[in-house]
């Protein structure tokens, strides 16, 4: 049932009952002892899960362990930045006049394949300015916004420059773009005890 290299081939058999009152065959709780100490991987790019399982562990089918030290990522791809999915953020102007159509915006970049979400994020930091007034120089702090829209999609989809597109078919300009990726996030990657 479990190949050889599998963590729950040596856990002993048991038998449960499902909600209809069946016997089911099953294994034990895998129980892992506690170990004190923070066990953390900064991701760099270029990283693999069973590179890391073989750095840690000295066994590159080892990678399980990280997966399962870090249970907030749907899948092992994910926790590494690799899966389909990206989000990128991309500097936006409204030229026009009257209202930017956000609305606009959101609904036609929704409607496309592929696109799972799209926010727009307003930036605004205080900076200091100056400014004449009757002959001196005043220095003040005001208020700098920026705007960006942020859009999560499926790069097997759809492109970062149909994206583009689609933003200036509605009168915005865009500017720099970034992808907002897992490098230099943590992960745990927990130490070899086995349980």
């Amino acid at each position: 049932m479990f190949s050889k290299n599998s963590r729950y081939k040596k856990l002993s058999d048991t038998v449960t009952s499902d909600a209809q009152g069946r016997r089911l065959g099953s294994k034990t709780l895998r129980v892992v002892p506690d170990v004190a100490g923070t066990f953390q991987h900064t991701i760099e790019e270029g990283d693999r899960l069973d590179h890391l399982a073989y750095k840690a562990y000295k066994d590159s089918t080892r990678w399980w362990r990280i997966c399962d030290a870090n249970p907030e990522f749907m899948s092992p791809q994910a926790m590494l930045g690799k899966e389909p999915m990206v989000t990128i953020s991309i500097h936006v102007t409204f030229p026009g006049e009257g209202d930017p159509p956000w609305c606009d915006l959101i609904r036609n970049l929704t409607a496309r394949v592929g696109i799972e979400d799209v926010n727009i994020v307003d930036d605004i930091r205080l900076v200091e300015r100056e400014m004449e007034y009757e002959g001196d120089t005043i220095t003040y702090t005001g208020e700098r916004a920026t705007r960006n829209v942020t859009v999560t999609f499926n790069r097997m989809n759809t492109r970062k420059g149909a994206i583009v597109h689609e933003i200036r078919a509605l009168g915005f300009n865009t500017g720099e773009f970034y992808t907002i990726s897992r490098v230099g996030k943590k992960i745990i990657l927990p130490p070899d005890v086995v349980g």
